[in-house]
């Protein structure tokens, strides 16, 4: 896990060289929110500049208010959340923060926060969801229908929370040099790789740079054999439709031999097997394989399509 911590204006300037040497690993940095009007956070860019410069692991998210009931609610904040972070590269997820939301609303609530989270998906982010354990996914979500979004989980304590977590915000009285004020601390899965490689959170962009000035080195591209690469479309590491074209072509691969190999691979095989990846929605590996989210959930007994987990293996015919 990451050493991590979270910041926003809250905390002032910041000496992020002095954070990194006493270290810390990775931030995530307030972009903005919609819980008082819709705004972008004043120390996001200075934030964003300073993280980077001295090579931290850089993630955002997007702070949403009590008005945040309805699927429209939550795609409309995606996109204000888009055009915050827009141009920039973000090595650790990019989270939509449920706090401020009513308990009353919990369906509503759970219904905006799957459409911020697809929404940000089509558009290429490797997104999540922050919430305390208890106020937050017990009371404010019905997490039973967000389980294949990545949780960054506040739960404050040397307990780990009891609920899956690729993020554990632990503390928020940490001190760290470099910060004058109290700062949230954090436990993170390193999820750059991922990131990186999918060409997620804006990182499509620099694997094209580097594909066309190779004098401009942002990360090491090395191309592997055509059927490796069907393999790993396979196993859903290179998005689907327009997306996986996009990103196979800036890449450098030839993404019509490919998609040949990989439809010749699923005709050779009367049933296989896919593993849920955090992220993941029927819907999503259904248009994978050319198939309905519906008759996955037939063939594999699933009663509610909304819900599937990590790690769960499915049959695809």
């Amino acid at each position: 896990m990451l050493n991590g911590i979270d910041v926003s204006a809250w905390q002032g300037t910041i000496d992020w060289k002095k954070v990194k040497d006493s270290g810390v690993e990775a931030v995530i940095l307030k972009a903005g929110g919609s819980d008082d009007g819709f705004y972008t956070d004043s120390k996001f860019e200075t934030n964003y500049n300073g993280a980077k410069e001295v090579g931290l692991k850089v993630g955002a998210y997007y702070f949403v208010g009590s008005q945040f009931v309805t699927r429209a609610d939550g795609e409309a904040d995606a996109l204000r959340f888009l055009n915050i972070i827009k141009g920039k590269q973000f090595d650790m997820p990019v989270y939509v923060d449920v706090e401020a939301t009513r308990p009353e609303d919990k369906e509503g609530t759970t219904n905006a926060t799957s459409a911020f989270c697809l929404y940000m998906e089509q558009k290429g982010y490797f997104v999540g969801i922050y919430a305390s354990e208890v106020s937050g996914f017990r009371d404010r979500l019905n997490d039973s229908k967000l389980g294949s979004f990545t949780h960054w989980v506040a739960c404050y304590g040397d307990e780990e929370p009891a609920i899956k977590y690729g993020g554990w915000q632990y503390s928020s009285s940490g001190k760290v040099n470099g910060i004058d004020d109290n700062v949230d601390m954090d436990k993170f899965e390193d999820y750059s790789g991922v990131i990186i490689k999918g060409g997620f959170n804006g990182y499509a962009n620099k694997i094209k740079q580097e594909a066309v000035f190779p004098s401009k080195k942002v990360i090491e591209i090395k191309h592997k054999s055509n059927d490796e690469i069907a393999n790993e479309v396979l196993k859903g590491l290179w998005g689907n439709g327009d997306d996986r074209k996009k990103k196979l072509n800036d890449a450098g691969y030839d993404y019509s031999a490919i998609q040949e190999i990989v439809n010749n691979k699923c005709k050779a095989k009367q049933t296989i097997t896919y593993t849920v990846k955090s992220g993941d929605t029927l819907s999503y590996i259904a248009d994978m394989y050319g198939t309905t989210y519906q008759h996955i959930a037939d063939i594999n007994g699933i009663k509610d399509p909304n819900v599937i987990y990590v790690g769960q293996v499915l049959k695809i015919k």
